[in-house]
């Protein structure tokens, strides 16, 4: 898959970090130095924001989107991956140490190479803001830092269980559509990116976006103001859902594609269909500048 979209509509998949042409790079308004040039300043932000091993689906979302974004180029010292379980060590894991998201069991999403930044109750509303924001303590260290500038374009994917204008963490906690807009206004004004993709799979996943104002954002949710978000399937093996709709028809997108494909973000959105999903899926591009069919060229 190739560059999303100069920035990282990664979406959830996304499909960031391929060599673009002229006239793809020409289409952000940054002119190449030759003929290809490649996207380097990508970063990703992966959360799964649920305990206990019912909400499995919501660990093996966030892990699939990680294994996405690392194939397509963002290295882990540019990713933050933030897991509140660990269902792969759950006791009721019939496959130990492995999470799956296909009936198959094929591919083990969490295999040697994952490099998990926060795990159990590290997750908290608090770290996920720290995060954002570079607020950290002192003692916090760099491989756990989003360590972004002006010109970075970052893919922010959360996953967990919602409702009107929250997110819930921990099953104790929320993350208030207020509290997300706070972070990316400070974002904006400490010049921690240039563009950002907020993309949401949860309940209601529209209304967090409600208080955004901040330019140069992006963001997709998975169901409107008063609908569900579904799973996709269940796995009678493991016993429990492995994958939500949303997710799994992001990624089937992304999976049609390579690096050298050229897509527009738009084609990401008309992919949806809301018979599939079970939810309308919901896209804000009013704070982004430049034409969906501009942006990203796969």
């Amino acid at each position: 898959m190739c560059n999303l979209f100069k920035y990282i509509v990664v979406a959830a998949a996304l499909l960031l970090l391929g060599p673009c042409t002229v006239t793809k790079c020409m289409a952000f308004g940054s002119p190449p130095s030759s003929e290809t040039t490649m996207h380097t300043n990508n970063w990703a932000v992966l959360v799964c924001t649920s305990r206990f091993w019912f909400n499995y689906r919501h660990m093996a979302n966030t892990l699939s989107l990680y294994r996405t974004v690392k194939r397509l180029g963002i290295p882990d010292e540019r990713i933050i991956l933030m897991l509140a379980d660990d269902m792969a060590c759950n006791a009721r894991n019939k496959y130990p140490a492995q999470v799956f998201n296909n009936e198959n069991h094929r591919l083990n999403l969490y295999g040697d190479n994952v490099e998990v930044d926060y795990r159990g109750y590290e997750v908290t509303v608090e770290n996920f803001l720290r995060v954002l924001t570079g607020r950290h303590e002192n003692a916090v260290p760099r491989s756990k830092r989003l360590l972004s500038d002006e010109g970075s374009h970052i893919l922010l994917y959360m996953t967990g269980h919602g409702g009107d204008e929250f997110l819930k963490f921990q099953d104790s906690e929320e993350l208030q559509s207020h509290d997300l807009a706070d972070a990316v206004k400070q974002m904006k004004e400490k010049h921690r990116f240039k563009e950002l993709l907020i993309m949401v799979d949860t309940c209601q996943a529209a209304t967090l976006f409600s208080q955004l104002q901040s330019p140069g954002v992006l963001a997709i949710g998975s169901s409107m103001k008063g609908e569900n978000s579904y799973s996709h399937h269940l796995d009678s093996d493991v016993g429990v859902s492995v994958v939500d709709r949303f997710t799994f028809y992001t990624l089937a997108f992304f999976e049609r594609l390579n690096m050298y494909d050229n897509a527009s973000l738009s084609s990401l959105f008309n992919s949806y269909n809301p018979t599939l999903l079970m939810s309308t899926a919901y896209y804000r591009t009013d704070l982004y500048q430049q034409h969906l069919e501009e942006v990203g060229k796969f």
